[in-house]
């Protein structure tokens, strides 16, 4: 294949991961709209350089016609979670959806690689509507922690320095250094339930924000500005000092104000 030939080639693996991408941000921000704790931390996509695809078809002894079935993460998606916990709920949600077919799954959270690599792989057959018709092309979905893909992301970057020869007293240290983000997850994971309560405050208290903020602006709009200004200053008192349930009260009260600012403008109607 030319070099044009190539670009073409990687359109349809382009798009389905700009599309993959905006698909499990969803998931997120489905949770977050929610005010529910989000197994996904964060979500991002690559497709393989075409050097990297070479590479990796002579590796595995895949031949230049059979790289679409050969080479299955040419499309590439990695799902970010906190705990390890986590990594089988959004597992789950994957297996659940409707618009991609699970190929199979490789397991290395429970059966971790010899370099001491962990991360769950999931390839998916992914259908695509490009210009010039719909196709389906393979991807990989990779779901690991934020401290797995801290080792991976360096075991990775070393690979690519030695070609996949790492020498040995590198490697020894890859090994230890594994081992040492395995025990950070059991770590985080006996404090899971407690940072998920914190995150699920603090987004809780962004809403109320949000919420009486939005309300105060409702209150001008009306032309109830004395009060309205009352409300913003004892907003500001709490929002320094206070706690969740105090706003959660001054959110009542200004709700109640907006009830009768609406009364009052029906009435002069």
């Amino acid at each position: 294949m030319s070099n044009r030939d190539w670009d073409k080639f990687l359109i349809p693996y382009e798009q389905a991961v700009e599309e993959l991408k905006i698909k499990f941000k969803g998931i997120r921000k489905e949770y977050k709209k929610r005010e529910d704790y989000s197994p996904v931390e964060f979500v991002t996509g690559r497709v393989k350089r075409i050097s990297s695809i070479f590479s990796k078809a002579k590796r595995l002894n895949v031949s230049m016609e059979n790289i679409e079935t050969g080479i299955e993460d040419i499309a590439g998606i990695r799902i970010m979670c906190q705990f390890v916990e986590d990594i089988d709920k959004v597992r789950e949600l994957v297996l659940l959806r409707k618009d991609m077919e699970v190929i199979y799954e490789k397991d290395y959270v429970n059966n971790q690689k010899d370099s001491g690599y962990r991360s769950h792989h999931i390839i998916v057959r992914y259908p695509v509507q490009t210009s010039i018709g719909p196709k389906e092309i393979l991807a990989e979905v990779q779901i690991r922690t934020l401290a797995m893909n801290f080792w991976a992301t360096i075991e990775h970057s070393l690979n690519y320095k030695y070609e996949q020869n790492i020498p040995p007293h590198i490697r020894e240290r890859l090994v230890k250094a594994a081992e040492a983000a395995h025990e950070l997850d059991k770590e985080m994971s006996l404090i899971r339930e407690e940072v998920k309560d914190a995150q699920q405050e603090f987004e809780t208290k962004s809403q109320m924000v949000s919420n009486i903020l939005r309300d105060i602006q409702r209150l001008y709009s009306y032309g109830k500005v004395t009060e309205a200004d009352r409300y913003y200053q004892s907003f500001k008192e709490i929002w320094e000092y206070g706690r969740i349930s105090q706003l959660g009260h001054l959110g009542e009260r200004i709700r109640l104000a907006i009830e009768n600012a609406v009364t009052d403008s029906e009435g002069t109607v």
